[in-house]
């Protein structure tokens, strides 16, 4: 390892994140991780206390960091005021990119050099935010393939191949050496796509492929490049949904309260809510139930949220809050949620979180918070 790389891990409050930031530490002591945490001001006292909890375990401060800290309101209500009222949406995602993503790599990296490791579990089939700045290099330790998308299409560039052909060939010293570098030689093509040919290379040796790569950065200006036997280039752990709890349960971390289930009664039925995801808790990407979770379990939170809704800005395009706690509607939306549960839609995990999340990972979705 060398100090003049930074190894910085965002941790959002919800699992994935946290569980990352113990696996690290329990496989991986030697890495001088900086944790932080974006700070809204727009999270729920449960997520604050997680992130308590995790700092124990961890033995190490996580950094709070906000975007306009010296303003005299919350970082998300000084950038609701600089665009005039205008409420955040799928569409148009001005908290995460001033909130979250311009302090992290403005304020907290700034020019320096630095690793991002991000909580994209091994059976997630996306790929998070990657920085356009030169000096921040994203690593995912969860995944059987740890590196970028951009580090993979410029290794595994055609006009490249007789370089990584060459890097194998020297590291190489298998029985598998003449398929790898078959492999590694067959042009990319439609048939033949980048995706095939990074699976293909990683079901033969995980180990292999990473230290290929980290060889061919070696010549570039990527930050991995100053970094002497990086450890996670041997780590073959795939880490998926059941692995997160796991690293959860069995440190004493637990998860977020948030995500325990609260019993309901609708018509002499009996279900269970929670709220799957962290992140403000007037985040738009919660399901309707959740909503009705949180005018329920944090009917002062709730009230809040609503309060933003005005001058025809809401956070559903289909339906303001104010609209979404009559009584008659709440009932209909928890049958609709009950019969989700009745037909089985959560059959895929055990997990009440999966059951409610509509979109895979922790808050703004943007992987390393």
């Amino acid at each position: 390892m060398t100090s003049s790389i930074r190894h910085v891990l965002g941790i959002s409050g919800g699992k994935d994140s946290a569980a990352l930031a113990v696996y690290l530490a329990m496989h991986y002591p030697e890495l001088p991780l900086e944790y932080y945490f974006m700070d809204t001001g727009k999270e729920l006292d449960e997520t604050y206390q997680f992130i308590n909890d995790l700092e124990v375990f961890l033995g190490q401060k996580i950094e709070r960091l906000e975007a306009a800290k010296d303003s005299p309101v919350s970082p998300f209500d000084h950038y609701l005021q600089l665009y005039g009222g205008y409420l955040p949406s799928p569409s148009t995602r001005w908290c995460t990119r001033k909130l979250k993503l311009e302090p992290f790599e403005q304020y907290f990296v700034g020019e320096d050099p630095a690793i991002s490791y991000v909580a994209i579990r091994g059976d997630e089939d996306r790929e998070g935010y990657i920085s356009h700045r030169s000096n921040i290099q994203t690593i995912f330790p969860f995944r059987r393939n740890i590196w970028s998308k951009d580090i993979l299409s410029m290794v595994f560039a055609n006009e490249q191949i007789d370089t990584l052909a060459d890097i194998y060939a020297t590291l190489s010293d298998t029985s598998l050496r003449d398929t790898i570098l078959a492999i590694v030689q067959r042009p990319t093509t439609v048939k033949f796509s980048q995706v095939r040919k990074v699976n293909s290379l990683l079901d033969l040796d995980i180990s292999l492929f990473n230290h290929a790569i980290n060889t061919f950065l070696l010549e570039t200006d990527y930050p991995l490049s100053r970094v002497i036997d990086f450890p996670l280039l041997d780590n073959v752990d795939i880490i998926d949904r059941d692995g997160v709890f796991r690293l959860l349960e069995e440190s004493g971390v637990g998860k977020p309260k948030y995500y325990e289930p609260i019993e309901f009664e609708q018509d002499g039925q009996k279900g269970y809510y929670n709220r799957s995801r962290s992140g403000c808790f007037f985040c738009f990407y919660q399901q309707k139930i959740e909503w009705v979770w949180l005018y329920e379990q944090h009917p002062d939170r709730f009230q809040e949220a609503m309060g933003y809704e005005k001058d025809g800005f809401s956070w559903m395009d289909d339906e303001p809050l104010e609209e979404l706690i009559r009584p008659e509607r709440i009932s209909e939306i928890k049958k609709m949620h009950l019969n989700g549960l009745n037909n089985g839609q959560h059959d895929k995990s055990a997990y009440l979180i999966d059951v409610l999340s509509e979109s895979e990972g922790d808050g703004c979705n943007i992987c390393f918070i």
